[in-house]
């Protein structure tokens, strides 16, 4: 196992390595800008680094300040968490040439799912369904063929993008120009690329992910997770398992996904993304780390994800880990706690006058601040993750409603209103979600 691990992340999910590192006896070392100084995580870390500045830029997407203070540290391995760099190939090369172990897939494996193209290809070559799409269009004239040959309605779509960033959709052959034109220049602002391609629009889909681990030789799926409630494509709620589907069916495909990231020689923790749409399941994307909800599937079931990332990356096999006895004996349910106005869905900076989350029983919550710290405007304005859990789906959606009741937030705007509202619901308590939920409530 590691002596030290540098995190190179801040909020919830450096709190999250921090005791992960605990759990498997290595030390950890947080890095946080200046504005994070007062996070909750620094004073259960080992050790600290200062990245000094406010902005990402200057910070947590200055790969050479964080490789800088990993080697100060004498940290032998890094974990990136989420968002960042945690999907930058680039970076994860740079950090095995410093002589640290990046906790993450391999670079080449990085790059083929960060190019949804190429993702999408490597993934039909192996069997798993995939939607209908096309590769990189150059031009108009490409972009045409294309559409016509996947279908109207369709989405343009960054290759190198993610998010939901850049995503326009073309209802019929008029609108193609300025689709085009739309697309490639969102894709050039938010991924300095302007590659884009064509997936068949689908009208409210299910969006489920199958979450795999993998030791480069073989791969194993730990269950899917429902992430269908979503505001501008970013998710929302998640849980498991996905309501009102078949079970022989979901099994089979969760199945695919490990069957198919093994095949590749995948290592770490992937997340296959999926769109179901009458009745059928279609690949969307593979995000190559740990996910924000994670800890949908630990509750779930008891099954540490982080350690077994730690574990995986100092060389253990796929058979030391227990994963093949991991069983889901639980419903899970989260709910992701935003500094934002509920109505705009825009980020609400300010300092908090309180923030006392709630202890109780089958609740897990995971913060990114601690009272009277200031919610900085710089970075994701993710508060907490609120995950109930419970015998029945229905005792799960219950806990954490109770928990967001209790959760005492002052100082800034949060969406905890709006999380209720839909969790609270007549078509969330049915299991009928899709992507379009929001939308539909009163």
């Amino acid at each position: 196992m590691f002596k030290r691990v540098f995190i190179a992340n801040r909020g919830a999910v450096a709190a999250r390595i921090v005791r992960a590192c605990e759990a498997v006896g290595a030390e950890s070392v947080a890095a946080h800008s200046d504005i994070d100084a007062e996070a909750p995580h620094l004073e259960a870390a080992t050790a600290t680094a200062r990245l000094p500045g406010y902005l990402p830029q200057d910070t947590y997407l200055n790969a050479a300040a964080i490789i800088a203070a990993a080697q100060a540290h004498r940290a032998d391995a890094l974990h990136p968490g989420y968002g960042f760099l945690s999907e930058n190939a680039a970076f994860a090369r740079a950090v095995a040439a410093a002589g640290i172990c990046f906790i993450g897939p391999d670079p080449r494996h990085i790059e083929t799912m960060g190019n949804k193209t190429h993702a999408r290809a490597a993934m039909r070559e192996r069997g798993f369904p995939v939607g209908a799409g096309s590769d990189v269009v150059a031009d108009a004239a490409a972009l045409t063929e294309a559409a016509r040959a996947t279908g109207f309605p369709v989405l343009l779509k960054p290759a190198n993008g993610g998010g939901g960033i850049g995503m326009t959709v073309a209802r019929d052959e008029s609108e193609l120009p300025l689709a085009f034109k739309t697309a490639t220049a969102l894709a050039e602002r938010a991924f300095g690329d302007r590659a884009i391609y064509v997936e068949k629009y689908l009208y409210r889909p299910r969006h489920i992910e199958f979450q795999v681990l993998g030791d480069g030789v073989a791969a194993a799926s730990l269950f899917e997770r429902e992430c269908s409630v979503q505001r501008r494509h970013q998710k929302l709620i998640e849980e498991t398992p996905a309501p009102n589907l078949a079970r022989a069916d979901v099994d089979a495909v969760a199945a695919q996904a490990a069957r198919a990231l093994a095949d590749i020689g995948y290592a770490g923790l992937g997340t296959v993304e999926t769109l179901f749409a009458d009745g059928a399941f279609g690949f969307l994307e593979t995000n190559a780390r740990l996910q924000v909800e994670h800890g949908v599937t630990e509750a779930a079931t008891g099954f540490d994800l982080v350690a077994a990332q730690l574990r995986i990356a100092a060389g253990e096999p796929l058979s030391d880990l227990g994963v093949a006895a991991a069983e889901r004996h639980q419903f899970a349910v989260e709910a992701r706690v935003y500094a934002e106005d509920s109505a705009r869905m825009l980020p609400s900076p300010g300092r908090l006058q309180a923030f006392r989350p709630p202890a109780l029983t089958g609740v897990r919550v995971d913060v990114a601040y601690r009272e009277g710290q200031f919610v900085t405007p710089y970075y994701d304005p993710l508060l907490a993750k609120v995950i109930g859990s419970g015998a029945t789906r229905e005792q799960a959606i219950g806990r954490t409603l109770v928990a967001l009741k209790a959760f005492a937030i002052e100082g800034v705007a949060h969406n905890g209103e709006l999380l209720r509202r839909v969790l609270a619901s007549e078509p969330f308590i049915a299991g009928q979600v899709h992507t379009g939920l929001l939308d539909d409530l009163p």
